[in-house]
C-alpha cells in the first residue's frame, strides 16, 4: 500500500508577523509532504517570508477571501490528505500533527481542532452559537469548535463537496456537507493559539462579518432542503 501524502494549505492575508514561524513549525512534522501558502493579496511581506520559511507560495492579484483562497490552493495540492491551517498559529502549528494522525490511521475522515479557552474576552458567543445551532439542526452533531479553521481531511471529502464555501462560512458549510454525505468527523483537543480579536471596533466588525457569512451558509442549506 502506498503511503499517504499530506498537503498543508494555508490561506494568508497580511500575516507577516506569524507566517514564518507557522511554516517552520509545520515543516517539523514528518508526515507533511508539502506546504502551500496562498497569499491573498497581502499588503505586507507575507509571501516573501513564507517562501523563506520553505513553503510554495501562490500570490493572488486581488483579495478572494478565505474560501476563494482555499479553492485556489486546492488546484495545486498533490496529497491524499489535506490539512487546512491558519497563518497566525506560529510555533503552535506543530500541533497539527494531532489532527493528521487520526486521518492517516483511518479513525476519521475529517478532524477539527478544539482550542483551549481563549486568553482574552472576545465576542459574546453569537457567531459560535449560530454556527453550533445550525450544524446541530442540519446534522445532529454537537460541535464544541464549529468555527475552527484548523482541519485535516481526506482529499475525497473535498472532492465530494465540490470545493470550499466562500467567505467566513467555509468551516460551517464544510462540516454540514461532509456530515450529510456520510463522512466521519472528530474534534481533537490541541494546544494551539492564534491572534485573537478583542472587544474593540475591529473585533466587532470582524465578528459581524462572520455572523453574516455563517447565516448565509445556513440559509442556503435551508433553502436546498
Amino acid at each position: 500500500m502506498t503511503e499517504s501524502k499530506v498537503s498543508v494549505l494555508i490561506p494568508a492575508y497580511n500575516e507577516e508577523k506569524y507566517i514564518f514561524e507557522t511554516v517552520t513549525a509545520i515543516i517539523s512534522i514528518p508526515e507533511v509532504s508539502e506546504i502551500i501558502v496562498v497569499d491573498d493579496a497581502s499588503a505586507d511581506n507575507t509571501a516573501k517570508l513564507a517562501v523563506e520559511a520553505g513553503a510554495v507560495v501562490t500570490s493572488m492579484p486581488k483579495n478572494l477571501g478565505k474560501g476563494g483562497a482555499l479553492n485556489k490552493g486546492l488546484e495545486q495540492v498533490n496529497g491524499d490528505i489535506i490539512a487546512l491551517v491558519d497563518g497566525d498559529l506560529g510555533a503552535t502549528a506543530a500541533e497539527v500533527k494531532k489532527l493528521i494522525l487520526p486521518v492517516l490511521e483511518g479513525q476519521a475522515d475529517m478532524t477539527i481542532a478544539k482550542f483551549p479557552r481563549a486568553r482574552k474576552k472576545g465576542g459574546f458567543g453569537l457567531v459560535k452559537g449560530l454556527a453550533r445551532s445550525g450544524i446541530r439542526v442540519f446534522t445532529g452533531l454537537q460541535m464544541l469548535a464549529p468555527l475552527s479553521g484548523q482541519r485535516v481531511m481526506k482529499k475525497e471529502v473535498i472532492t465530494a463537496l465540490g470545493g470550499f464555501e466562500s467567505g467566513y462560512g467555509v468551516e460551517v458549510g464544510m462540516t454540514i456537507d461532509a456530515s450529510r454525505k456520510g463522512f466521519s468527523i472528530t474534534e481533537v483537543e490541541v494546544n494551539m493559539t492564534h491572534a485573537e480579536t478583542g472587544r474593540d471596533l475591529s473585533g466587532f466588525l470582524h465578528r459581524g462579518k462572520q455572523f453574516v457569512h455563517v447565516f448565509r451558509v445556513l440559509t442556503r442549506r435551508a433553502l436546498k432542503r
